[in-house]
Order: C-alpha cells, then sequence, then structure tokens
C-alpha cells in the first residue's frame, strides 16, 4: 500500500478509535495530520490571545515546520496504529 493511501486509511481509523486519546496526543494528531496534507504552517497566529484551542493547535503545528510531508504522514499513520493497539 502507497503511503497516500495509509496515510488516508489512518486518518479515517482515527475517527474511529475505541477510546479518546488524550488532549496532547489529539494535538500530535492534528498537527502531523496538517504538515502531512498542506505542509509547513501558512496561517497567522489567532489574533484572540483567549482563544486556547487554536492557540494551542497553531503552535502544534507549527512546531513541525521543515518536516518533509512523507516523514509527517509516516508519523502520522504510526501514531494511529499505536492508538488501535
Amino acid at each position: 500500500m502507497e503511503l497516500k493511501e495509509q496515510f488516508e486509511k489512518a486518518a479515517a481509523d482515527s475517527k474511529s478509535l475505541s477510546e479518546k486519546p488524550s488532549n496532547e496526543v489529539l494535538l500530535q494528531l492534528y498537527s502531523l495530520y496538517k504538515q502531512g496534507t498542506e505542509g509547513d504552517v501558512n496561517t497567522d497566529p489567532p489574533s484572540n490571545p483567549f482563544d486556547f484551542v487554536n492557540k494551542a493547535k497553531y503552535e502544534a503545528w507549527s512546531s513541525l515546520k521543515g518536516k518533509t510531508k512523507e516523514a509527517a504522514m509516516e508519523e502520522y499513520v504510526a501514531l494511529v496504529n499505536k492508538l488501535k493497539d
């Protein structure tokens, strides 16, 4: 199976995990997904200082700057597979 197919399957599988992952793991999934699909962060940080959720998402994605889409996809697939066990 190609990496892109594995990635898309992992994205689908992530929606039906038996247990909801912790917020930290959810941020990791989000940032790896965004890096794998869009590459480096391409938006401005949230302007509202009290928008903690979107600020955390932005910072998590931003922390992966420079990671290739392929590497992010591989890490995402590995993380989802680990969560399925």
